[in-house]
């Protein structure tokens, strides 16, 4: 095969392509499709999720769905769907979809069907992808909620390639692109795995500590159960301060930190730098020792070991643990285990943005072991976490450098380079 000839172009998002494709705006391709479900006769209800066309769950969603979806549009195998809603707010999903099986689909998306047998739907709906990678369709929105439809899309500028070449490229992407999903969802699997993992060796080890074979007595305590009969119960109020330290001086010229919610990851405690602080003023002063936790959606398990001294924002509790009964390490680790999240979620109040009460959470009985032995646990946790977060990390910049390959290779592919037909 000869080296390929390129030429410029007059699509925005296109500066180049091979000499022999053409283009063409997309109303030319492609027309909308607005066929309404009338009389519910298409049972089979689609939604648009994570960029893959996917039957709806309907048995868990019974307040959020219409009472008839017959004001829902039916889509056929080949059509392209669209989700051009809500562009000034969700910047991340992807909103172009390629419907394989007959169905019905919300109203609000915009249905796109071929005009006519000479194009391969599967090469456009990977153009559409390419522009959908490059996030090309926040620019065409309107109106306060930023939607856009057929009417600003219809202009669109595509390239056209031989019809024949077309198939190719869309044969050779599936292909591709399906080994990338593939080996994509088997480290997700693992990542969630390894998760789930360590939530189970930190819970056994705050609840029972590191000898299997100790002697357990009842807690006394129904979710607590049985714990180890050298260990005692406290509420945890008892045991720590709440909000206790005496903040410096406004005209202290020292940098301190400052610690907002999305400072901190979820489960692990670990700090995420971030180019702007996320909160305005002082905030809750914590010295080196303090256990930051969240009280605002506490499903996120959002808390923070103090390193040095700082501030936070005031959704995050500052607990100043009494030496007699805690150390610094084994307390942070207690309140991220997953049966405290559970018990402390259980309680919070609010819908959009659920919080818990101090007075609940520091009513929370806990099972504390003598110091010396928190801080085994401590660093046994530490060494046995660290790790698995290090393969977590490792498996997790995989995955991202494999979905940065596939769109790339399909960026490269829709304008006919980087790819071997």
């Amino acid at each position: 095969m000869g080296k390929t000839i390129y030429k410029k172009t007059g699509i925005s998002w296109l500066p180049e392509m091979p000499k022999h494709w053409g283009e063409s705006p997309l109303w030319v391709l492609f027309g909308e499709k607005k066929d309404k479900n009338k009389g519910n006769l298409v049972p089979n209800v689609l939604s648009l999720s994570y960029g893959n066309i996917v039957r709806r769950d309907l048995s868990g969603n019974v307040g959020l769905l219409p009472a008839s979806f017959e004001t829902y549009q039916i889509v056929n195998s080949g059509d392209l769907v669209l989700r051009l809603t809500d562009l000034q707010n969700d910047k991340k999903s992807f909103r172009v979809g390629f419907v394989k099986e007959k169905g019905v689909i919300t109203s609000a998306y915009t249905v796109l069907k071929a005009k006519g047998p000479g194009l391969s739907l599967g090469f456009y709906y990977y153009s559409l992808h390419a522009l959908d990678l490059i996030k090309y369709f926040y620019g065409l929105g309107g109106g306060v909620r930023q939607s856009a439809g057929y009417k600003e899309l219809k202009w669109l500028k595509l390239p056209v390639p031989p019809l024949a070449e077309q198939r190719a490229i869309a044969r050779c992407l599936d292909d591709k692109t399906g080994k990338i999903d593939r080996f994509v969802g088997l480290k997700v699997r693992l990542v969630s795995s390894l998760k789930a993992y360590r939530q189970a060796i930190v819970g056994r080890a705050v609840t029972r500590g590191l000898r299997p074979g100790a002697a357990l007595k009842d807690s006394g305590t129904e979710w607590l159960g049985q714990i180890p009969e050298h260990w005692e119960v406290r509420r945890l109020k008892y045991c720590v301060s709440l909000n206790s330290n005496a903040a410096p001086p406004r005209n202290d010229d020292k940098h301190y930190r400052k610690i907002a919610l999305e400072n901190l990851d979820n489960w692990t405690g670990r700090y995420i730098k971030t180019a702007i602080p996320g909160f305005e003023g002082r905030g809750s002063f914590f010295k080196k020792g303090d256990v930051l936790f969240s009280k605002l959606r506490p499903y996120l398990a959002k808390a923070y070991l103090a390193i040095e001294e700082g501030f936070c924002v005031g959704e995050l509790l500052v607990l100043t643990p009494d030496r007699e009964y805690f150390t610094s390490g084994f307390l942070f680790q207690r309140l991220m285990a997953t049966d405290f999240i559970e018990s402390v979620n259980g309680s919070t109040y609010g819908v959009k943005m659920p919080r818990a009460s101090w007075n609940f959470i520091g009513s929370i009985k806990l099972a504390i072991p003598p110091l010396a032995e928190q801080k085994e646990i401590a660093r046994y946790l530490t060494d046995k976490t660290g790790k698995i977060d290090s393969l977590i990390a490792c498996t997790e910049t995989k995955i991202r450098l494999m979905k940065a390959y596939k769109g790339a290779l399909i960026s490269g592919a829709v304008s006919g380079k980087n790819i071997s037909l």
